[in-house]
């Protein structure tokens, strides 16, 4: 694969990703993505792909500025009037009209989670309540953010509905954080000191909760993770938990089916040298990979200014690499997708779970098919479950894995407020051995190093029309 050959390759992947956000912008922005659906709300905005925001970026933001009960709204773009007029009138304590404005928001928007969980603290109004937060990247990466409080604010309307948590109702305090690792220590820190909240699920990416986990240590404040895999995770304390399996996990079942299933020995891996996910998927990979009695013979740094893909491909197949691993972060994700476009189907491709996104089977195509992903969970894997059924009620079409761990992550917290409504109640409740809890995605319940025990599934991407983009992941038979 000569040099000369990946530039028409690479400016076909450009015209079309160009086209697709131009021309397919109504499309994106104003229907469902089923099976995944966070990406193709109403509301939506901004590319959940973009690069993260760099150390500083955007810290002169004042942090109250970046929390909110209702008060303002986080995600900026296309607000519409009625959800606009509704934090207008929470802010003014107004909270009968706040409930009938976000009422007429949500009929316009039934899948915005913020305008939901507003809507959930207006009807709680000056009563007593029990707080939990949920920082996201509300500004930056704008998909999963909402994925991931679609199933916070899901928790907390049926448990509020239900009478709350032994007859108190659940507030939802949201932080943006930009994913941010300097940002995210501040709104930490913010949390900490304010004594109403409890619990904390997040943060999204893991360097951004690596940045903020010491200070919940620190504090006595359970912070659950729905979304940070690495490893350095495991070792921090036991006030931190997550519901998302840790890469090991991720890491196992792709070994495993690349030496049972591919009957492969040797790979290539594509990882970011400047994520700490990236990086700990690619560690856990190749020792699990070397245990299955494969090897790596090439590592090529998704971050390298000098990066192409046609030159790390004929690599690759100089080496006699059989399969492409890519555990690129959010932030490389354009990046990988190159790789997956030179490609074009000539070694078999595997994928960590941030491969997991509709701009994968909307720019991959026909060149991503049979690229098999690693993800906690699959709503297709047990469509009639009760949160399967109760999800689309809710949200009007399917969710995506975030969206599940996050509601495992506040039904977590719901828990514990429900046996201790404390700080130090909450962690002895999550930390003790006899806890276990039903949740989205299977039972609930934490090793001692605050990791979730429950094994990844493997999806496959195909033909299909359930995304709208003509593939869809479907879990491996």
């Amino acid at each position: 694969m000569a040099q000369k050959n990946e530039t028409p390759v690479l400016i076909m992947s450009l015209l079309l990703t160009l086209a697709l956000l131009g021309g397919g912008a109504w499309w994106f922005f104003n229907r469902l993505s089923p099976g995944m659906l966070g990406p193709g709300s109403p509301t939506a905005s901004g590319n959940s792909n973009s690069t993260s925001a760099s150390p500083g970026n955007g810290s002169a933001t004042p942090i109250q500025e970046r929390l909110s009960a209702g008060e303002k709204v986080l995600f900026a773009a296309e607000i519409l009037p009625q959800k606009q007029a509704g934090v207008e009138a929470i802010a003014a304590g107004n909270f009968e009209q706040a409930v009938s404005d976000l009422e007429a928001a949500l009929q316009a928007n039934r899948n915005d989670p913020e305008a939901l969980i507003y809507l959930n603290n207006a009807q709680i109004g000056d009563q007593t309540a029990y707080t939990v937060a949920v920082s996201v990247p509300a500004a930056t990466f704008v998909n999963p953010a909402q994925e991931i409080l679609r199933g916070v604010a899901q928790a907390q309307t049926e448990v509020n509905q239900a009478g709350g948590i032994n007859g108190v109702p659940l507030k939802v305090l949201v932080a943006s954080d930009d994913n941010d690792p300097q940002i995210s220590q501040q709104v930490a820190e913010a949390l900490a000191d304010n004594s109403e909240v409890l619990g904390v699920v997040g943060h999204f990416g893991s360097e951004a909760t690596l940045a903020a986990v010491e200070i919940y240590q620190s504090a006595g404040l359970v912070m659950i993770s729905p979304t940070s895999t690495a490893t350095q995770l495991s070792e921090v304390g036991n006030y931190v938990f997550r519901t998302v399996p840790s890469d090991r996990f991720t890491a196992a079942a792709l070994s495993r089916y690349m030496v049972n299933t591919l009957q492969a020995q040797n790979a290539a891996i594509y990882f970011n040298s400047e994520s700490a996910y990236s990086q700990s998927l690619k560690d856990e990979f190749a020792t699990a990979l070397y245990g299955d009695g494969g090897q790596i013979l090439a590592e090529f740094d998704l971050a390298d200014p000098a990066f192409s893909a046609a030159d790390t491909l004929q690599q690759a197949a100089e080496q006699d690499a059989e399969v492409l691993v890519l555990v690129a972060n959010t932030a490389m994700l354009d990046q990988a997708l190159q790789v997956v476009a030179v490609n074009r189907g000539q070694l078999r491709l595997l994928g960590g779970d941030s491969i997991y996104t509709p701009k994968t089977l909307q720019v991959g195509g026909e060149a991503a098919v049979g690229m098999v992903v690693a993800v906690p969970w699959h709503i297709l894997s047990d469509p009639q479950a009760e949160f399967v059924q109760s999800s689309r009620s809710f949200w009007g079409g399917d969710v995506n894995w975030r969206t599940a761990m996050a509601y495992d992550a506040t039904q977590a917290l719901i828990a514990g407020l429900e046996n201790n409504p404390t700080r130090e109640g909450v962690q002895q409740t999550l930390n003790a051995n006899s806890f276990a809890i039903d949740g989205a995605t299977g039972t609930i319940r934490f090793l001692p190093s605050g990791d979730r025990n429950q094994a990844e599934q493997l999806v496959i991407i195909e033909s299909g029309s359930r995304s709208g983009y003509g593939y869809d992941f479907v879990p491996v038979q």
